[in-house]
């Protein structure tokens, strides 16, 4: 069986991570790592990422879709991303109600720890609005992805995250479908459409700000 060359590098990005984590709890030792030096490295393809318009993201809050369904939470994601200037999709299914305070979320990336506060918009308080009826406590995820997710294990949330993802993924090629849009609908794409949509409307410093976080 062929794999794609993009398959291969998310499988060793995976193994990567592994290794570290298990480095850093003291179960395997750091001469064992596979990606040090001049070792097996990891490269990533550049690939061209073209954003959304605003026509194209009005089609997707517009369409039509069951409630509760995989299809419907997708969309809710990656537009809570999107609003949010694009954050990273796997930060978002790790959100919880906690991280919200006072009309602001507060919450560190967990690409750098930098920690970050933004001001809820309208459009996400809306999607909030429809899972606060399954909040079970302030601890409790936002999104349904991690709700059986064990907290105290590191290892358990980035399996409940990445198999999250690759939901999300699956289900972000039939939204797009749905609302006609042709281009590479994906997780990734949220930013970059922020970015062609509010560089109308924002100063380029204060864009570089938001999107370079």
């Amino acid at each position: 069986m062929e794999y794609k060359t993009r398959t291969v590098t998310n499988h060793l990005i995976y193994i990567r991570t592994l290794f570290n984590a298990a480095i850093k709890e003291g179960i395997v030792e750091a001469k064992h790592y596979p990606f040090a030096g001049e070792k097996e490295r990891i490269r990533i393809k550049p690939t061209q990422k073209i954003g959304l318009t605003r026509e194209e993201i009005e089609r997707i809050e517009k369409v039509s879709l069951k409630k509760d369904s995989p299809i419907w939470h997708t969309r809710n994601v990656w537009l809570f991303s999107f609003y949010f200037a694009g954050i990273r999709i796997s930060d978002v299914l790790q959100m919880k109600w906690s991280d919200l305070m006072d009309g602001r979320l507060y919450y560190t990336m967990n690409k750098n720890e930098k920690p970050l506060s933004l001001k809820i918009p309208e459009q996400a308080e809306g999607i909030l609005n429809f899972y606060r009826p399954s909040q079970s406590s302030q601890d409790d995820y936002i999104f349904p992805y991690l709700k059986h997710a064990d907290q105290k294990s590191k290892r358990d949330i980035f399996v409940k995250t990445r198999n999250g993802i690759a939901v999300l993924n699956k289900y972000l090629k039939q939204l797009a479908k749905k609302c006609n849009i042709t281009k590479n609908l994906s997780n990734h794409i949220a930013r970059h459409s922020f970015g062609n949509i509010a560089g109308d409307t924002i100063s380029p410093l204060m864009l570089q700000k938001i999107i370079s976080s």
